[in-house]
């Protein structure tokens, strides 16, 4: 017996009746041969996770625009941390694990330099319009591999295109990224919030925290358990209703002191002003762009999204050097 069919076995001996079974894939676009080691899902996690676009995750942006210190999130160490929470819950509630990881980590593939601001910066200059989750399943379909794509499963780009709060993933391993997402983002930014000086855990409703609690390793630590009891041998992952209404309660404190905090969202403004110069730039002088995106036009994509992929794809660094190599002055040396 081939050990891809061993695994498979194990996970129909081993697996919850309603998880998404390896075997039972929709399968690929592409049709192609089967690993003789790993089953499908575990070969989406191994393509994502040696992707140019997940390395290029180090230096995009999570909260804090060019923080000074080591210790604040990346958009790499938030995906991290949502897999970790998502193999948890998975784990505990007997569902695909590698499924849920390889949703996990590729489920901001999509995202810009700078973060959401980014994101709604190309939003708003993009007549095609633009969504990180939807960049993101155009990006393994697509852009990766020189426009051959990483071939993924369908279960898998169905995770990563449904993992926003409005996403309704076809499956619960899907449905766990989805809250997983939230509980890391919401740990981490109040974490690196307290760090920065923005927020004091006292600050933190009580409303909120004699529910939850009142610090992030709490609330991480309750949302968890709370999902696993009211999730266990259900064809659906659910929260208590008293814990949902304190996440919802606790999302909108941290927008309102967090995510539109003067103080942590300072640059904001200039980082716009730039993914939105970078953009006219690049639509006025398409054979600036590299030959990949130049691949792309030749194939008949829209220039106004072959753009956006271009800059959506940029570092932070990548992005300010850029647009200082097209509008700063250059020293002169004599």
């Amino acid at each position: 017996m081939q050990i891809r069919q061993y695994l498979e076995q194990r996970e129909a001996e081993i697996l919850s009746p309603y998880a998404c079974h390896s075997i039972d894939s929709k399968g690929r676009d592409k049709a192609e041969e089967e690993c003789d080691i790993r089953p499908v899902f575990q070969r989406d996690r191994d393509r994502i996770l040696h992707s140019k676009s997940f390395r290029r995750l180090k230096d995009k942006t999570q909260v804090f625009l060019t923080p000074e210190g080591d210790h604040y999130r990346t958009r790499l160490t938030h995906t991290l941390e949502v897999s970790q929470n998502a193999r948890t819950i998975a784990k505990a509630l007997r569902l695909n694990e590698e499924l849920v990881e390889a949703i996990a980590l590729g489920h901001d593939l999509g995202h810009t330099p700078f973060g959401h601001a980014g994101e709604r910066a190309l939003n708003n200059v993009c007549p095609l319009g633009f969504a990180h989750n939807v960049q993101g399943v155009r990006t393994v379909e697509l852009l990766e591999k020189d426009g051959q794509g990483l071939n993924l499963t369908v279960e898998v780009r169905d995770g990563m295109l449904n993992h926003q709060t409005k996403g309704n993933p076809a499956t619960l391993e899907g449905q766990v990224v989805r809250f997983s997402d939230k509980i890391a983002y919401i740990h981490h930014d109040m974490d690196d919030a307290i760090r920065g000086g923005i927020l004091k855990e006292t600050d933190v409703p009580e409303e909120i925290g004699d529910v939850i609690g009142f610090n992030s390793a709490e609330w991480i630590d309750h949302f968890i358990h709370d999902i696993v009891s009211n999730s266990y041998e259900k064809n659906c992952i659910v929260m208590s209703e008293p814990v949902a209404e304190a996440m919802r309660k606790l999302r909108q404190f941290m927008f309102e002191n967090v995510y539109t905090n003067p103080k942590a969202k300072s640059e904001e403004g200039k980082a716009v002003m730039l993914i939105e110069t970078l953009y006219g730039y690049f639509c006025r002088n398409r054979d600036r762009m590299p030959g990949e995106m130049l691949r792309l036009l030749d194939r008949g994509e829209p220039l106004e999204r072959v753009v956006c992929d271009h800059i959506s794809a940029m570092t932070d660094r990548y992005a300010i050097a850029t647009f200082e190599e097209i509008y700063v002055p250059a020293s002169w040396h004599g």
